[in-house]
């Protein structure tokens, strides 16, 4: 086990931070929005009185959102080491920021949000029903954020100090630039030294869709990408891939050209919720079985995935294997399956579901 020292900002996220405003929907509501489950958009113009008819119509819960955020905070949960994690994206200067700053923190991740003053934080609608969601999300401040904040001094602090650098995909939505200025640490010689790993998330059926070009670049920088069966297929169609199963598309985004081809292979995960984990390296696919869990013991499905992420990347920050990191990852999904929205444990993970 790494000690507490090593871990120290181990894990550094960038993403959109948003706050999630949760309800569990009618069938109708989800046809007036024109929206599916299992699925994420970006609000049109066409949404933006769905967040305050949330609020009229629905008993809602605010939570601190955002993808990457909320793998950041299962990761740090994980750990359980104070400042193993930091995580930066743009907020606005409203109460909205300072609660998903005040909830980051108490967490434990440290927070190093760029502040716009002119633009509200970001929010995500996420629509429940029968404990699967979908979401729209409403960047707003998020879609702000410029990788000149990547140049201030407790950002290029976080930067060496990360040796895991990890994103969602749907950060390449707001400043693709920035996420390559991100994986430029490390390729250097000194992330290279350190073995520093960039790690990434397929995120959504529509990033894969219409976000293919920086996706693509986004992939040929990362070590580790990850998605789900919904996300890999909408990648292998966009790809024009003959089969769109979960082996074969983890096969072939491992196999992808690297823009530095003296990295270790590239390892591709691919979820399928109860279904078979598919881990694909070097031409070879490990598949791993999902615990059962009860259908009566599942609140919603919002954020299991980012969960998975965050289990897997704080054991590979522990110096963990894939197997491990493969548990791990579904030990912290099925944690997050049985709460509203991400909501952590007061306690600590369970050691021996993890041993």
């Amino acid at each position: 086990m790494a000690s507490s020292a090593s871990l120290q900002g181990v894990l550094l996220g960038t993403g959109n931070p948003l706050l999630d405003i949760s309800a569990v929907v009618t069938d109708a509501t989800l046809e007036q929005w024109g929206v599916k489950l299992n699925n994420a958009i970006l609000a049109e113009e066409k949404h933006v009185p769905l967040y305050a008819q949330l609020a009229k119509e629905y008993p809602v819960e605010y939570i601190a959102g955002g993808a990457t955020q909320n793998t950041v905070r299962v990761a740090q949960w994980m750990m359980q080491t104070e400042g193993a994690t930091a995580y930066t994206g743009c907020v606005g200067n409203d109460e909205f920021g300072a609660q998903l700053r005040k909830s980051a923190s108490a967490d434990g991740v440290k927070v190093l949000y760029q502040v716009n003053e002119s633009t509200p934080t970001g929010t995500c609608a996420v629509l429940i029903k029968d404990t699967e969601r979908s979401l729209v999300a409403n960047l707003a401040a998020a879609n702000k954020f410029t990788p000149d904040h990547l140049q201030t001094a407790e950002l290029q602090a976080a930067l060496k100090q990360a040796r895991i650098y990890y994103s969602s995909g749907f950060f390449l939505t707001v400043s693709p630039p920035a996420f390559q200025a991100i994986a430029e640490h490390a390729v250097s010689e000194e992330g290279k030294a350190a073995k520093k790993i960039v790690a990434l998330n397929l995120a959504a059926p529509f990033i894969c869709q219409f976000f293919s070009e920086p996706l693509l670049a986004a992939i040929a920088v990362s070590d580790y990408v990850f998605g789900n069966e919904s996300e890999a297929e909408a990648f292998a169609q966009q790809q024009k891939l003959e089969k769109t199963d979960a082996e074969t598309v983890a096969l072939h985004i491992a196999s992808l050209p690297r823009k530095d081809a003296s990295r270790a292979p590239r390892i591709a995960v691919v979820t399928q919720g109860s279904g078979q984990t598919v881990v694909a390296v070097n031409g070879t696919v490990t598949k791993f079985d999902v615990p059962a869990l009860a259908k009566e013991s599942i609140v919603d499905a919002n954020g299991a995935g980012d969960a998975f992420v965050g289990g897997f990347l704080a054991m590979i920050a522990q110096g963990k294997d894939i197997t491990a990191a493969v548990k791990a990852g579904h030990y912290a999904a099925r944690t997050i399956l049985q709460v509203s929205g991400t909501a952590l444990p007061k306690t600590a993970p369970d050691a021996a579901a993890l041993a």
